[in-house]
Formats: structure tokens, sequence, C-alpha cells
């Protein structure tokens, strides 16, 4: 034998195959010349516990088959996905923008009609010559307060009265103006609508209106004429007074005496209809 021969007699001749293919290797001991088979070499991602070698070296193609798709796709998903959430930020971005801009606007209109309204329903000074000074002083520390936009302007030019209607009947609102009575219409509208005043400040004047005389009210919009239909007295329960009516009117109430010292004891009611319409029935 050669030495070439004893050479290739004494290397291992090994052929593998892996990656879904059973392995074959055979060895040739340089003395028996027989062929003893071997463990074929397992893929590095599959231990050698595994019972079923040919499915973990399955898995294991289709791993290097995503990666490879990964190679090639990954980088547009990559950018598909960040111009999705772009996109989105984008939309959720508009979307803040226009609600905010639709809430400031509706604050702005809201603002400007009551600027309107103000303006259209401003009145003169009133006239103190029968006020009390007490009533002067309280008038014209709550001028320095902002008060709420007025509902309407009442006018009785008999008594050359021009007074706002402002909304509520508290403290507040009497030293500053006339109220409109909480529960009953609003100025302008169908039914009953009570409108409160000081004896001794506003309404002082109503001791001097009777029967036919014109009461004027105006809002934002409109103008209206009413007739005083009657003049009563009454005790503070009786509020039957502020009833609904099936005709549009208006109801001044203030407190009786007009000069009385102290709390009042009775109530001065004057009810006007508007003109045109059907007198109620006392």
């Amino acid at each position: 034998m050669t030495p070439s021969e004893r050479a290739d007699d004494s290397a291992p001749s090994k052929l593998t195959v892996e990656l879904g293919s059973p392995t074959v290797s055979r060895s040739r001991s340089a003395g028996s010349g027989v062929a003893t088979p071997r463990s074929p070499p397992q893929p590095r991602e599959c231990p050698r516990n595994v019972a079923n070698r040919g499915q973990c070296v399955v898995a294991h193609n289709l791993r290097l088959a995503h990666s490879v798709l990964d190679g090639r796709y990954g980088r547009g998903w990559r950018i598909a996905e960040r111009t999705a959430w772009a996109f989105g930020l984008l939309c959720l971005t508009t979307w803040g923008v226009l609600a905010l801009v639709g809430a400031v606007g509706a604050r702005y209109e809201l603002a400007r009609f009551a600027s309107l309204h103000a303006a259209s329903l401003e009145t003169a000074a009133p006239d103190l010559s029968l006020w009390d000074p007490k009533r002067i002083d309280a008038w014209r520390n709550e001028l320095t307060r902002p008060g709420p936009p007025p509902l309407a302007v009442l006018r009785v030019p008999k008594i050359a009265l021009e007074v706002a209607v402002l909304p509520g009947s508290d403290e507040f609102t009497l030293n500053r103006a006339v109220g409109h009575i909480e529960g009953t219409a609003v100025p302008g509208t169908d039914g009953n609508a009570g409108i409160a005043g000081h004896r001794d400040g506003f309404f002082r004047g109503l001791k001097d209106v009777g029967p036919g005389d014109t009461i004027e009210l105006q809002a934002l919009q409109s103008k209206e004429v009413y007739q005083v239909e009657r003049v009563w007295i009454v005790y503070p329960e009786d509020v039957s007074v502020l009833d609904p009516t099936s005709t549009r009117s208006l109801t001044l109430v203030t407190c009786y005496p007009f000069y009385h010292v102290g709390p009042a004891p009775q109530r001065y009611i004057v009810r006007a209809v508007r003109s045109g319409s059907k007198k109620e029935a006392p």
C-alpha cells in the first residue's frame, strides 16, 4: 500500500447533508476498512434531546425564510407603520384644532350677542327725585359690580320711567334695576310676566299709574305696547297675582304703602295686557 493510500485510509471520509435531509456519514478505520455510522451533525437551533429532528429542521428552515423576507420587506413595513402613525397624529391634531376653534368661536358669538343685546337695551339715568336716599346709595354701589345682560327695557311714559329688566329678583338685582320674577313668563312671551321693583326706588312712581295708562316693553328684536287693566293691593301671601294668563300680560309688583317706615305689610299690583288683547276677568 502506497503512502498516499495509507493517508486516504487514515483520514475519515464524511458526507453531510443538513437542513431537511438526514445526514449520512461514513468513517473508515485504518485497520478494518469497514464503514461505521456516525451521529449526524445537528443544526445549531435544534437541541440534541428533540425526538423529531425533522420537525425541528423544518422550523429552522422557516425561520431562515422569515429572516430573508424580513431583510427584503422589513424596511418597507417600518416605513408604512411610521407613515400610518404620522397620519393618525396629524388627524388627531387637526381635530383638536378644529374643536378648539369651534369652542372659541361659540364663546365669541355669545359674547358678541350679549354686547349687542346690552347696547340695544341701554337706558337713560333714572329720575331720583322720589327715591329714598338709602336706595340711591344702594343703586350707585351696585352699578360698580358687573351684572347680567337685561332681558328687556320697561318704559312707563306717564311717570317718565325707563328701566332695564334683569333676570331674578334678589336684592342685588332690585338695587340695580327691576327684576323678572322667577317662574313667570319671560317678558315678551305669552303668559303672565311678573316684574318686581322697590317701592322707594324705580317703582315708587307706580302710585300715580292707573287703568288705561300705557306701558312699553322693548326686547332685542321687538317692542310691545301694553295697557294698564287694573291696580289692586294684596297681602304677600297672595301669589295668585302671578298665575298664568291666557293673554300676554305684565304684572308689576312692589311693596305698599309706598312711604311706610320699616317692612311694608302689603303689595301693590299693576296688571297690564298687550294692546289688542282681550281683557282678563278680575
